[in-house]
């Protein structure tokens, strides 16, 4: 660190004297970037990227396709604007644009420098149709905020993604930054600039800045500083509404993580978005190696904001386990315009999600029916996306069709892999090993600077537990067999049981069973492809029946309102006749409504079972 701070501090001495350049070398002259947020122009902001002096003639310089953690290709050079590659007398070269994210420069030797205008992505959410993913965007906003992901303005040139990068910063006077970039620069234009340091472009991209007015909290978990930097646009809510929450969370993270300590610091950026405005709308969060960007809608209220920043935040904050700490040679030398992905999103996401569920009843923040309630409905949720697809297979090719529809399973089946993992690893060593035993074993034989071989790290895990894993991992993560969770359920005594609970006669608590004709409210139908309740199948009725009459009464939207309304005051002896249009046909129904109830699934526990076996449980959710 040191003899980096000597280059760059020596380096920006130079440029400031405007002295000749070194030779762009590996070892030697750090790119020196500049990003002006003061002098914005119609939403956009100047960016220069000066770089050492290249003996090739011809440079390609690029910005980001895709970065780690989003697994799409987002292209931010479709946000860039006026490029322009200068020589030493700030006379244009010539350039041809290879492609949306690539410029190649002709006459390299006379290369002094690239300047372009940056727009942001929030602005264009509703305009886009793939969107860049809001926690991987880019924010703009004069003299207020600005959410910079750093791989949306600053790019690279080919060949020099592992020199140092230098970051001048020339900012608004009220405003500040919170980022977990190094800020031990010595020299800097004058004060209304910020410097920053980083050792290679991937930390220029894992470190993202948020400017805004002073609204943070800080806060210390067992040796590591965690910040909470929040921007809110109407100025709704202060940083100090979530630092209780926060902690609390936190604190029961590190607890569940143990002796595991990859960072001393860690920033949480949290970006509240106004929905009345063109503004973000991509809600949810990107990991980084010590913070994480949030965006979420400032009109939430306070408990569902507590709550979707422990559920979000809890995720992120465990990728210190995966990928940051544990992970292969395609994250460790990530290609950012032509990836080569990784087999493993069952662990890097999987893990993640499963962990950031399963700490909560570990450590009380949540019930076990919830943390059952929560697994179940992954097992639903999973059912939407391709169950008999290779989960290897789908992460090497997570970018192309038909496997980037299923992306979002990794949250899903992902996190359920990971509990049935953790399962038989439980069941196999009397409770003593579980996922989280495994990750810290595969974190002291890699970490955060030692990658494995894609190819090699479920044998290494085979070799580390039981043949059992392998006869997992080949049938329902290499291979495509569906997962019977029952199996995995019946070995720590739970089973999954329909149960019945009651309902609402048009309702389930605010979901309806009915909906309505876009093009004609007069037109209102049963929905299809839902579970009805008891209601409706005593009744015969079922989905897509139009209904027609109800109890004499004509039925469009505005009569069936009082109908709903009077419906609260049914007893279970009122009886109720109706007329629906079904297959062109009119058929007529009546009957007494009955208490209605609705059937669903539960995770519940076996009765009579051993003690072994309720031992196990209790390991399994409490450690």
């Amino acid at each position: 660190m040191k003899k980096s701070l000597l280059i760059i501090s020596s380096a920006l001495l130079l440029y400031a004297c405007g002295a000749g350049k070194q030779l762009a070398t590996i070892e030697k002259s750090p790119v020196l970037t500049s990003i002006d947020l003061v002098n914005v122009v119609e939403d956009r902001v100047q960016v220069i990227v000066d770089p050492g002096a290249f003996a090739t003639s011809t440079v390609i310089f690029r910005i980001p396709k895709t970065v780690p953690g989003t697994y799409s290709s987002d292209n931010y050079g479709q946000y860039l604007q006026d490029f322009e590659a200068l020589d030493y007398k700030g006379n244009p070269l010539q350039f041809v644009k290879l492609d949306e994210n690539s410029w190649s420069i002709s006459n390299g030797t006379q290369l002094d420098k690239v300047r372009y205008w940056v727009n942001d992505t929030y602005d264009t959410e509703n305009e886009v149709v793939d969107a860049v993913f809001s926690p991987a965007g880019t924010n703009i906003e004069k003299d207020s905020n600005f959410m910079l992901n750093l791989h949306g303005f600053v790019g690279y040139f080919d060949g020099f993604k592992e020199v140092p990068y230098a970051i001048h910063i020339k900012k608004p006077a009220d405003l500040i930054a919170t980022t977990t970039l190094s800020d031990q620069i010595d020299r800097k234009p004058d004060p209304l600039w910020d410097a920053f340091l980083a050792n290679r472009y991937f930390e220029v991209i894992d470190n993202p800045i948020m400017y805004a007015k002073p609204n943070t909290e800080s806060f210390e978990i067992n040796g590591i500083t965690v910040t909470l930097s929040l921007f809110s646009p109407n100025n709704v809510y202060k940083a100090s509404d979530l630092k209780n929450r926060m902690l609390k969370m936190m604190e029961a993270q590190k607890k569940f993580l143990g002796d595991v300590d990859s960072t001393k610091e860690y920033n949480i950026l949290l970006y509240l978005s106004d929905v009345n405005k063109r503004d973000a709308h991509g809600f949810g969060a990107l990991e980084h190696h010590t913070s994480t960007v949030v965006v979420l809608p400032e009109a939430m209220d306070i408990g569902r904001l507590e709550q979707a920043m422990v559920d979000v935040v809890s995720h992120e904050f465990f990728h210190i386990v995966t990928p940051l700490s544990v992970h292969s040679k395609e994250i460790q030398y990530f290609d950012f315009n032509d990836p080569k992905m990784s087999q493993h999103l069952w662990m890097y996401e999987g893990t993640t999600e499963y962990f950031a569920n399963l700490f909560q009843v570990q450590q009380g923040l949540i019930s076990e029916e919830d943390f059952y309630e929560r697994m179940l409905g992954k097992i639903t949720n999973s059912k939407f996306y391709d169950d008999s697809m290779s989960f290897t297979e789908m992460s090497k090719n997570i970018l192309e069709q038909p496997y980037e529809p299923n992306y979002a399973n990794v949250y899903e089946k992902g996190a359920l892999i990971n509990m049935c993992l953790d399962i038989i690893l439980r069941e196999k060593s009397s409770g003593e090993k579980s996922m989280l035993w495994l990750m810290k074993e595969l974190s002291k034989k890699y970490g955060t600077d030692v990658p494995f071989e894609d190819e090699v790290l479920f044998g290494e895990i085979v070799q580390m537990t039981y043949p059992e894993v392998e006869t997992f991992f080949k049938e329902h993560v290499i291979g495509d067999t569906p997962i019977d969770y029952d199996v995995y359920f019946s070995k720590v005594g739970l089973a999954t049981n329909d149960v019945e609970e009651p309902t609402g006669y048009f309702f389930d608590g605010q979901v309806p069973y009915m909906d309505v004709d876009v093009q004609n409210d007069s037109v209102v139908f049963i929905r299809e492809n839902i579970e009805l309740n008891s209601f409706f199948d005593d009744l015969k009725l079922q989905g897509g029946d139009i209904f027609k009459v109800i109890n004499g009464q004509e039925i469009n939207l505005e009569s069936l309102r009082p109908i709903i309304g009077e419906s609260f005051s049914w007893t279970p002896e009122t009886v109720v006749s109706m007329t629906v249009e079904r297959d062109g046909e009119l058929v007529s129904v009546e009957g007494k409504v009955g208490q209605p109830v609705k059937k669903v699934k539960k995770i519940v526990p076996l009765e009579n079972v051993d003690q072994k076996i309720i031992d196990l449980r209790k390991a399994w959710l409490k450690g």
